[in-house]
């Protein structure tokens, strides 16, 4: 599975961005989804994982009730929409597959990254 994340940027406090994560290669629908960050000088975390249908959500307590994680099996996509954004929200992102969801960072396959970066 070959990951690209999208949709990163410099954004004000209390703003929102969508992060967009596109897959290729060996069926989407048949992995579960997780987003973590890392933040410079930091270890990458957790933020959020989906299930292969979409019905199984789970989220970091930091960003419960901000983001959302859904998916696209159609369109081979996985979002993350992330709202009131918070300075320490300021991270790359990656998105990553698994064939078992998890809310550690034990995913086979992960993309390159995306930027985020919250000013106050």
């Amino acid at each position: 599975v070959q990951l690209v994340e999208s949709g990163g940027g410099l954004v004000q406090a209390g703003t929102s961005l969508r992060l967009s994560c596109a897959a290729s290669g060996r069926s989407f629908g048949h992995f579960a989804m997780g987003w973590f960050r890392q933040a410079p000088g930091k270890e990458r975390e957790f933020v959020a994982a989906i299930g292969w249908s979409g019905d199984s959500t789970y989220y970091a307590d930091s960003v419960k009730g901000r983001f959302t994680i859904s998916r696209d099996n159609t369109g081979n996509t996985v979002y993350l929409q992330m709202n009131s954004l918070k300075p320490e929200d300021t991270a790359v992102y990656f998105c990553a597959a698994n064939q078992v969801l998890l809310t550690t960072s034990a995913y086979d396959y992960w993309g390159q990254g995306t930027q985020v970066t919250v000013s106050s």
